[in-house]
């Protein structure tokens, strides 16, 4: 066994080295089980070295045959009942492996994936209810300006009245901000305001978003302006816009399920009439 181990490591980087082979030699035997060079195959990675790929090889076959003769062992001093429950654990997983993977491969293949935006509106407004915010939203604009930003005060006057003009200059020196956000239609959390404008905290956000607000702050990276267009307040319903993600993976698990919930009887049901499934009463 040293003497092929010895003559696999020396071979272990070539491209050749995986070719494959009329006969399967073995690298290894433990008991009634052979370990071959192709069970490695796809664990050798491009650009090893002769050395790594050397190392990688005799660990590998260390760690295979330690699990191999452990396993061995296992079966021989654990008890009938517990081996017994393996087992059925091991089926059960392999069964549900390949029952999930195929459902996943029809799903992707038959199910519908478009999510309308009158499907949208309908739940929405049936589930209103539901969708209650946990925290502040606000639609916000806002920049980060380095320290001693020379226009600063022209950047605030944008900001402010932000018509077409006013986003053209702003867009045009937009690569001397450290931070912008310009599209003040979309709801953002309030957890990520605290993240992207650090002056802004959980307990001073009261004083900062507030409807129509503008803010000037500081800290010692950079200078913060930002015009707050809107709030909504924690347990207001949340906007359309902002949970649509939501509502359209709601929308699609449901469907999937119902896929497969008709795919399954579906399955049955031909089973029955080619007479490939039957259940046996022991009335009769």
């Amino acid at each position: 066994m040293l003497l092929g181990i010895g003559a696999l490591l020396s071979m272990a980087s070539c491209d050749a080295y995986f070719n494959k082979e009329v006969e399967k030699k073995p690298l290894a035997r433990v008991g009634e089980s052979y370990l071959y060079k192709e069970d490695l195959a796809p664990f050798i990675k491009d650009g090893m070295s002769a050395g790594d790929s050397a190392s990688f090889v005799t660990n590998y076959i260390n760690n295979w045959a330690s699990k191999q003769l452990l396993l061995s062992k296992s079966k021989i001093n654990l008890p009938e009942e517990k081996l017994s429950e393996f087992d059925a654990l091991v089926d059960t997983y392999r069964t549900d492996l390949y029952t999930r993977a195929y459902q996943e491969a029809l799903v992707s293949q038959g199910a519908d994936s478009v999510i309308t935006d009158t499907q949208l509106q309908e739940f929405y407004d049936r589930q209103q209810e539901n969708f209650k915010l946990k925290e502040r939203i606000v639609r916000i604009r806002f920049v980060q300006l380095p320290l001693n930003f020379l226009n600063q005060d022209e950047v605030e006057r944008r900001l402010r009245s932000f018509n077409e003009e006013d986003l053209v200059y702003l867009d045009s020196i937009g690569v001397q901000f450290k931070k912008l956000n310009f599209n003040d239609s979309i709801w953002v959390s309030s957890s990520r305001i605290f993240e992207e404008i650090p002056p802004i905290t959980f307990d001073n956000q009261d004083r900062y978003l507030k409807n129509s607000q503008f803010f000037e702050l500081q800290d010692s990276i950079g200078v913060y302006l930002g015009k707050i267009e809107e709030v909504k307040e924690v347990n207001d319903i949340a906007p359309l816009s902002y949970i649509t993600p939501t509502i359209k993976q709601v929308l699609l698990s449901r469907r999937k399920i119902d896929y497969l919930r008709k795919l399954e009887t579906e399955i049955i049901d031909e089973a029955i009439r080619e007479k490939e499934f039957e259940v046996y009463n022991d009335n009769e």
